[in-house]
């Protein structure tokens, strides 16, 4: 299974359409398969005396409140439409997570395909059933959840789709939320334990700097990778400064590809190329001395040398005792036609 790379452009378009379609230009030209934004309301979303969290503060101050930069960063529905269209044009799918029903029934009506549920709604029962009912593919991140909590959530959605006696098509997101997650809250090792509990496809939601730990998740086995990016980590905005740059997002994506291709099929065999080299560098038992037609074999009478193309040097406690049936020179590798028993 080819893991799914999403370009989470979130809200680093700072509110501006040409802005969100420069990140669409980036993602599809980095080779993501889907670049995503956040759709929301900001007074459905937070109430107006609603904290800041401590990264925001950080990166946008204090002068305003969560909701009225969250006013700044709204994208209008006809944005919406003209994004999506866009991402058509550029061959790259558009992904956008609801914050609200009134959202998702607006992307929904778009024809977006697959869904995104945030971390921070994993406990939001009636957003997730009310997504579950558009019977598209979901993303589940899980940021901020015990594995109870996770499990709570997939049993909601398995509610809604088991009434039409159908598996949920769902994928689950380990995610560690904070910005920037730091290296050792990671805990990659939850990966392969959602995986274990919960039978579903499991990917990473990665917040830390750079992009090493998101390689690691792929050589783990994460089925999707989701990560921040920003044309230019300077810009003014709470995400921009734990963001990728493009330049940056291409070579994730091209390690990640490198990565799956290095995955190989888990058999353990020689490649074409190593069964060419491996004639050269095994080794062959080789005549330490002239023998003649007839001769016995002894210990003393054999070395081991390289090219493979002989008898193998496992071989040799057997050789031993056997008699020649032909002259063989020093120095030369002997083959089982050269033998026979004594």
């Amino acid at each position: 299974m080819k893991v799914f790379i999403i370009a989470e452009a979130g809200v680093n378009h700072n509110g501006s359409l040409d802005i969100c379609k420069k990140l669409v230009d980036v993602s599809a030209k980095a080779g993501a398969d889907a670049v995503k934004f956040q759709t929301f309301k900001a007074g459905k979303l937070v109430t107006a005396n609603a904290e800041k969290a401590r990264y925001q503060i950080e990166n946008t101050g204090t002068r305003e409140s969560q909701v009225e930069m969250l006013r700044r960063l709204e994208l209008s529905t006809n944005a919406h439409k003209d994004l999506f269209a866009y991402c058509r044009q550029k061959n790259i799918s558009f992904l956008s997570t609801p914050f609200d029903e009134e959202s998702a029934d607006m992307l929904d009506g778009l024809g977006m395909e697959i869904f995104k549920i945030s971390s921070g709604d994993i406990t939001n029962k009636p957003l997730i059933q009310h997504v579950a009912s558009k019977k598209k593919p979901i993303i589940l991140s899980t940021g901020m959840s015990y594995l109870g909590e996770v499990e709570n959530a997939i049993n909601w959605i398995c509610e809604i789709w088991n009434s039409l006696d159908k598996k949920p098509q769902l994928s689950v997101l380990h995610c560690v939320s904070s910005y920037p997650a730091r290296i050792e809250d990671v805990n990659l090792r939850a990966i392969k334990a959602m995986e274990m509990a919960f039978r579903f496809p499991v990917g990473y939601s990665d917040h830390t700097i750079g992009a090493e730990i998101a390689l690691a998740a792929v050589a783990m086995g994460a089925k999707v990778i989701e990560k921040h990016f920003t044309l230019d980590r300077e810009m003014e905005g709470p995400d921009h400064k734990a963001s990728l740059e493009p330049e940056e997002l291409e070579a994730m994506i091209t390690a990640i590809r490198d990565i799956e291709l290095a995955m190989g099929d888990g058999i353990k065999k020689p490649t074409k190329s190593e069964n060419d080299l491996k004639k050269i560098v095994r080794r062959s038992l080789v005549t330490a001395k002239g023998i003649k037609t007839g001769d016995t074999i002894f210990p003393n009478d054999i070395i081991i040398k390289r090219p493979g193309t002989g008898i193998s040097a496992e071989f040799k406690d057997k050789v031993v005792g056997m008699k020649s049936v032909n002259d063989i020179s020093v120095d030369s590798v002997i083959k089982w036609e050269d033998l026979k028993h004594a």
